[in-house]
């Protein structure tokens, strides 16, 4: 397998695969299982639509085919269940590759995996806005989308039933007071928005709100979405998406939150990783902090703030209640931008310890608009298949493939 040229470091992990993308580098992942195959489904960032990657055999990744999507239009995420795939379509933001006045696609599709290499459209939501940015669908009938409804300022929380997929309706949401400007609401600050998806666990929908904090909604009546409870995370971290992704732990009253860095070169408040104890959930409270990654010996940086680019947190891998991915809760597998995958321990929840890296090699070649101060490498999302095997995306490189020396599936 051919890798991108230049210098790589790790620590307890090692590359075993690469696939290139066609030079379409994919943005979030999931995957699936048909029969004795997997496949890896990529969203993209810089190329509307969405790439199939067959993935039986890890070290050699085989590229099926790119599905396009609409132009002028962000597909960042696909989510896959029950053999049904979601996939997100948004109005690119102003200065991020749009092209003004020019029509753009909107809101969900739902797709049939029946035959895993030609997906069949079966179904369009749409929020009559600005489209769907991170969506949760774990199975069965409900997606809970990040909705851009119109008359919102920022992501809502929109729950769909799309037991129809061919007649997706939705039956209740939920959002921060401020935010229905249409319906006479002001006061909302800003980057306050459902940015990084639900989580769901049972009855309760665990929503990283970013600069509106960490929230505990009651969804047993998913028509009435109600808050249980919610944290503060800035002051003192950084504000504009102060936290981004939760999830849940399915066997300990813990969650996992952490931040997302939006400015190069850490021109902004410190991010953070951390765990969240709602053993009683009426008062959810921070109990420990990842430590910060830090540089590997040799590398030409004192810190990754030097290194140019983005750093800090930004995805976790995500288990989502499915049986082909790994669903340990032992370890976190956390997307750090400049600071490339980072694994750490967190059997002992109040203090995580950093077990493993891998850090790709700068890239050669800019295939997209960012990062903006320096071409360096900027690994975007994990995930981890029950076999052991890493997957991660970047904004200029295409897939790794990656193993961890403990992990032992």
């Amino acid at each position: 397998m051919n890798y991108p040229a230049g210098e790589s470091y790790a620590s307890n992990v090692k590359a075993i695969g690469y696939c290139d993308l066609d030079g379409r580098p994919g943005f979030k992942l999931a995957l699936h299982k048909s029969g004795d195959r997997w496949y890896l489904y990529t969203a993209k960032f810089w190329h509307p639509g969405f790439s199939i990657v067959e993935v039986t055999d890890p070290a050699n990744p085989r590229l099926i085919k790119f599905v396009e999507g609409p132009s002028n239009t962000w597909t960042l995420q696909v989510q896959i269940a029950d053999g049904k795939m979601i996939t997100s379509q948004e109005k690119i933001m102003e200065g991020w590759g749009n092209t003004p006045g020019q029509d753009y696609g909107e809101g969900f599709l739902i797709w049939d995996l029946a035959d895993p290499e030609n997906p069949e459209l079966q179904g369009h939501f749409k929020t009559n806005g600005d489209g769907t940015h991170r969506n949760y669908y774990d199975g069965g009938r409900y997606v809970y989308a990040t909705g851009l409804p119109a008359g919102y300022v920022g992501q809502i929380l929109q729950i769909v039933d799309i037991v129809d997929p061919k007649n997706p309706i939705e039956v209740g949401r939920w959002w921060r007071p401020g935010q229905w400007e249409a319906g006479g609401e002001s006061g909302a600050r800003i980057g306050t928005m459902l940015h990084g998806g639900a989580y769901v666990k049972g009855d309760r929908a665990f929503l990283p709100y970013g600069a509106g904090g960490f929230v505990i909604l009651d969804i047993s009546d998913k028509t009435r979405p109600t808050m249980i409870s919610d944290l503060p995370f800035s002051p003192p971290f950084v504000n504009f998406i102060s936290v981004h992704t939760a999830v849940p732990l399915n066997g300990r009253d813990l969650v996992v939150v952490n931040s997302e860095a939006i400015k190069e070169n850490c021109e902004e408040p410190l991010g953070y990783c951390g765990i969240v104890d709602v053993s009683d959930e009426t008062n959810p409270h921070l109990i420990s902090l990842f430590p910060l990654p830090v540089p590997p010996d040799g590398a030409p940086y004192r810190n990754f703030c030097e290194r140019g680019g983005r750093f800090g947190p930004h995805n976790q891998h995500q288990p989502q209640n499915q049986d082909i991915l790994y669903q340990g809760e032992d370890l976190s597998f956390v997307t750090y931008f400049n600071g490339g995958l980072r694994i750490y321990d967190i059997s002992d929840e109040r203090l995580p310890q950093e077990v493993g890296y891998f850090l790709p090699p700068d890239p050669r070649e800019r295939r997209g608009l960012l990062p903006a101060s320096k071409l360096v490498a900027q690994t975007e999302d994990v995930i981890v298949d029950n076999r052991g095997n890493i997957f991660i995306s970047d904004k200029n490189h295409g897939i790794y493939v990656l193993r961890y020396d403990g992990l032992n599936p």
